[in-house]
């Protein structure tokens, strides 16, 4: 079909987000399909997938800010910090506040060091630890500084808290569970976890797998997709000129005034609006570097 773009995709329970992917690139037959931001195979919510040229933006995506609702249950661990895996302890909850879990919660916003799951996509010598763990390798990940920006209570009603966080990239939200609960003295394990926002994919706007079949069927798949520059508009952006573009679309690098010198990358236009190119500063010439020309 040859489509451009990205899709906000609702992401089901019981799948996983490479999954989704092939499901995609068979219903649409375009061989270029990509996706941002893994979501664990229990996991529900936004994941956008980008199709065709778009696929070329996918890595500017991973910087984006997430937003998630989140079950925690109280009194038990598993082995793979969610409901997934095998129950490793139980304790007794009961004496757990709202009070005491909201203040607990207020210590994990900002900058923290987090620790990976085992049961996770990190790589280790090249495999993946959700391998390793499964055949019963001990795997001790170093902490990671992630960013939470908000964490707010939604909900308590023993032995489930619901909570909103909104964070960075690299942020586990199964270890946030079970550091909660270490830190409530009980443990604690990610029982639902629905992803709502990815930086400006919401989950209100986010359409289903059958949605995507019935727009592919009827021929109208392409009032599905957002324009590949659509996640970029927070960027500083520049229109270039005639003599500009062309020199672009060759890959030579060209000057552009008036762009703030602490700015380093930015989204540029052909003069008539098309959007042409993910240009880069290259700080030894002060010239711009075309770093992903677009044919869109």
């Amino acid at each position: 079909m040859g489509e451009n773009g990205i899709l906000n995709v609702n992401k089901p329970s019981g799948c996983t987000s490479f999954s989704v992917v092939a499901r995609i690139r068979r219903l649409t037959d375009e061989k270029r399909v990509g996706h941002a931001g893994t979501l664990d195979p229990a996991a529900t919510g936004v994941l956008p997938v980008c199709l065709g040229q778009a696929t070329r933006i996918t890595e500017y995506l991973h910087d984006l800010p997430k937003e998630y609702i989140a079950v925690i249950e109280l009194g038990t661990t598993t082995d793979t910090l969610d409901g997934e895996g095998r129950i490793t302890g139980t304790k007794d909850a009961s004496l757990v506040t709202l009070q005491l879990i909201e203040k607990s919660l207020t210590s994990f916003v900002g900058i923290i060091d987090q620790v990976p799951p085992a049961y996770s996509a990190v790589k280790i010598k090249g495999r993946q630890s959700y391998e390793m763990a499964r055949e019963g390798i001990h795997i001790s990940h170093k902490p990671r500084k992630v960013r939470i920006d908000l964490i707010e209570t939604l909900g308590f009603k023993h032995p489930h808290v619901r909570i909103k966080i909104q964070c960075s990239k690299g942020t586990y939200i199964r270890s946030l569970a079970n550091d909660l609960g270490e830190m409530l003295g009980c443990g604690a394990y990610l029982k639902e976890l629905v992803r709502t926002a990815y930086g400006p994919f919401r989950l209100d706007c986010s359409v289903s797998l059958d949605e995507v079949r019935a727009t592919v069927a009827t021929g109208s798949f392409d009032r599905l997709l957002y324009a590949a520059d659509y996640p970029l508009q927070e960027w500083e952006s520049r229109i270039a000129t005639q003599e500009s573009s062309l020199e672009i679309v060759k890959g030579h690098d060209v000057q552009l005034d008036d762009v703030d010198p602490a700015i380093n990358r930015l989204r540029l236009y052909a003069p008539g609006g098309k959007f042409l190119a993910v240009m880069e500063l290259v700080p030894e010439t002060r010239l711009w570097h075309p770093e992903k020309v677009f044919n869109l």
